[in-house]
C-alpha cells in the first residue's frame, strides 16, 4: 500500500478567507493533518500561498476539493513524499 505523507502545494486564493481559516479548513480534511501555510505574495485581489500538508495518509483529492470550495486554485504540486508499506491482510 502506498501512502502520501507530505505534499507542498502552490495555491492562489482570494483574500477571504484569511490564512488562518484557510489552513484550519484544510487541516479538518484529515484526522491527523498538520498544515503549514506561508503567504508568498499579495496583490490587490489574491494571495499566493505555499501550503504544506503532512499526515499519515493524505487524501489529495479531498484537499483539492477543500481548496476549490474556499475559492482557491491549485497551481502546482511542488513536492511530494510517499511511503510504501506492506499490505496487512
Amino acid at each position: 500500500m502506498i501512502s502520501v505523507k507530505r505534499v507542498v502545494l502552490d495555491v492562489l486564493k482570494p483574500h477571504h478567507p484569511n490564512a488562518l481559516e484557510f489552513s484550519q479548513t484544510i487541516a479538518e480534511v484529515g484526522p491527523d493533518y498538520h498544515v503549514r501555510l506561508t503567504v508568498l505574495e499579495v496583490d490587490e485581489n489574491t494571495e499566493t500561498l505555499q501550503v504544506v500538508v503532512e499526515g499519515d495518509a493524505i487524501d489529495f483529492e479531498a484537499i483539492q476539493t477543500a481548496i476549490s470550495n474556499l475559492g482557491g486554485s491549485l497551481h502546482s504540486i511542488d513536492e511530494v513524499e510517499v511511503q510504501s508499506r506492506p499490505d496487512n491482510d
